[in-house]
Order: structure tokens, then C-alpha cells, then sequence
């Protein structure tokens, strides 16, 4: 399989910190490049764990004693990383979103760039689909995803619109789908507007939220003292939670202070905000939008 350069790949992994015989855990494994940078700085005692839910993924194991590939959803790490006797880590790698080989492969239904049947769907034996959001959800129900997880003004309208034309026939194909959104794409802002509702049903398909929040919940137990978070968000919804959860221990509102002001939280900040320089962008164009967060367990 065809998969593109990892992004941001030395500062990821240079987030690790990485120990000679640690034990790491790198959840989104896709095409194996920011497993085979960790690979390359483990020593024999090492170990790296990897997780990924797409079939297509599992071709790109990588032959190595050191190394275990779960075809599991990383929203499991725990209860997994026990399966294999394992109680806690060095560090967690994560690049969130989809793979270059996702959005690139037509039939998958990522991209806005190609016509496909109404997919979206990182793990292929799941049972919901964008066709379903699409065709099934009440009205209400899409109006809300396209306005939480697209953040866009015209949901109301747009779900409207969806839900008037699908009577007429099911919506089984992204042409139908922009067809049918057509007056809300004006055409300088039209690749913008559908990446916004392609990302919406997208999250909404592979609960992108929900997993991402069971993830992060779960990092405080599974890393060691000075163990190492170093993730990759690419929409401002992801990287909200991420921060916030870095800071406050929690998604919403403020820790509980003691009476001289202070709080407790279990990670703390590891330097600033990390963004791709211009020229990895210019080699890889999908890196624009990211962030990478590096935190620590207190």
C-alpha cells in the first residue's frame, strides 16, 4: 500500500524521549513511519506496541521481535496492553485523523477530490457509514453534526436541504451529496466548504470525538512517571481537547483548587505548540493543519 511521509516525524518522536529499553506505544500505525523512527532508537530490550483498526494497515507490519501490531481501535489501549501483560509505558505516539492512504484511495469515500459511493469508514467492519448519516439521521440529528464537527454556519439549512432531497432518492454518492449542497458552494470557498462537511460526517461516522476523549482519559494510568504523550491533532476540535486536557486534567470547566488556589493534574506541558516549518509542507501538503502537543506524567 501507498502511504505518504509521517508528519512531523523527528519532533514526534523526539517528544518521546525515547529510553534504549523502554516500552512505547504508537496507537495510529497507518504506514508504520513514526513506528519504524521509534523502532530505529529502541535497543533490544525495547518494545513498541501499534494500533490500528483499518485492514489496509496490517500489510505494513514490520517484521521485528520488538514489535506487536493490534488491529484494535486505540480507543482499547488499555484493556490491550493488559492482554499482553502490559500495565504501563514510556510513551504514547498519536497522529490523529485520517492517512494519506485513506484520503488517497477513492473508494474509501475520504476525499473530496474523487466521486465515491458514501463511505468514510476507518474501520471497514463497522456497520455505520456516511450513507447511513446521510440517509438515515432526523434532521435534527445531522443539522447537529455538520454544526458541532464541521463548525459550519449553514447547517440548519444544509440539513434541511439533505433531508428534502433524500425523499426524493437515497444520497449514495459524494456527486449526489455536492450536488445536492451546491448553493451552499460558492466557488471560491468550495474545496473549504466541503472539507468542513466531509470532516463532520467523517467524525460523526468513526466517533472521532468520543474515541479520542476515552483515549486521553486513559493516558494518566498507562504512562510511568516522566512518561511521554506526544500527539498530532489537525482540526481545532481535536486540538481543544488536547490542550485542554493537558492543562485542566479534563475536556470542560476548571480542576478543583485548594484554598491556596492551587490544582492537581496529572500531565504537564512539555515546551510550546509545535507546527510544521514551510518546507516540510511544500513536500507534504496534508501536514498544514497540524499540532503537535508533547506532555509529561507529573
Amino acid at each position: 500500500m501507498e502511504y505518504h511521509n509521517p508528519v512531523l516525524l523527528k519532533e514526534t518522536v523526539d517528544g518521546l524521549n525515547i529510553k534504549e529499553d523502554g516500552v512505547y506505544v504508537d496507537v495510529t500505525f497507518g504506514g508504520g513511519g513514526h513506528s519504524k523512527e521509534i523502532l530505529r532508537r529502541l535497543g533490544a530490550r525495547g518494545k513498541l506496541f501499534a494500533f490500528d483498526q483499518d485492514v489496509d494497515a496490517l500489510d505494513n507490519a514490520i517484521d521485528d521481535d520488538r514489535f506487536q501490531l493490534i488491529h484494535e481501535n486505540f480507543r482499547y489501549i488499555k484493556r490491550f496492553l493488559r492482554f499482553y501483560g502490559v500495565k504501563q509505558v514510556d510513551g504514547v505516539l498519536a497522529d490523529f485523523g485520517v492517512s494519506s492512504h485513506q484520503f488517497d484511495v477513492a473508494e474509501r469515500g475520504f476525499s473530496t477530490r474523487f466521486e465515491s459511493d458514501l463511505d468514510m469508514r476507518m474501520n471497514q467492519n463497522n456497520q455505520l457509514s456516511a450513507y447511513h448519516v446521510v440517509n438515515e439521521y432526523e434532521e435534527g440529528q445531522l443539522r447537529d453534526v455538520l454544526w458541532q464537527y464541521g463548525e459550519l454556519r449553514s447547517a440548519a439549512a444544509m440539513a434541511r436541504e439533505i433531508v428534502k432531497q433524500r425523499e426524493l432518492e437515497p444520497v449514495k454518492t459524494s456527486e449526489q451529496l455536492k450536488a445536492i449542497l451546491r448553493r451552499f458552494l460558492p466557488p471560491r470557498k468550495e474545496n473549504k466548504i466541503l472539507a468542513q462537511i466531509y470532516q463532520a460526517i467523517r467524525i460523526e461516522v468513526n466517533q472521532e470525538i468520543e474515541v479520542l476523549k476515552e483515549f486521553l482519559l486513559q493516558t494518566p494510568e498507562i504512562l510511568k512517571p516522566e512518561g511521554r504523550l506526544s500527539l498530532i491533532s489537525y482540526h481545532s476540535l481535536e486540538d481543544r481537547l488536547v490542550k485542554r486536557f493537558i492543562r485542566n486534567g479534563m475536556f470542560e470547566g476548571e480542576p478543583e483548587r485548594d484554598m491556596f488556589g492551587n490544582f492537581e493534574v496529572p500531565l504537564q506541558k512539555v515546551g510550546g505548540l509545535i507546527v510544521p516549518t514551510q518546507e516540510e509542507i511544500k513536500v507534504n501538503n496534508r501536514a498544514r493543519s497540524a499540532k503537535l502537543r508533547i506532555a509529561e506524567k507529573i
